[in-house]
């Protein structure tokens, strides 16, 4: 789950149009708000560019893109035997 509104404040603050960043992914304008309205999920390579571009942080990358929401539904998950 992305934290959706702090990764808005480091686009908000990069400069760039949302439109830039979605072409920049290979995203359509609006494929690019589904990912960060969390309808959609960003994939490896769209976090690793998001990364680059937005000059995000290690740590900033763990807070916005791996929100512990998705880790705790994880670890709910039981495995059959």
């Amino acid at each position: 789950m992305t934290r959706s509104d702090k990764l808005r404040q480091k686009i908000q603050s990069s400069g760039y149009k949302y439109k830039y960043i979605a072409d920049v992914l290979g995203l359509s304008y609006y494929g690019l708000k589904r990912k960060i309205d969390n309808k959609n999920f960003f994939n490896t390579k769209e976090v690793q560019v998001l990364c680059e571009i937005l000059k995000i942080s290690t740590d900033e990358k763990e807070y916005i893109f791996f929100a512990p929401d998705v880790q705790k539904s994880i670890h709910r998950i039981k495995v059959k035997e």
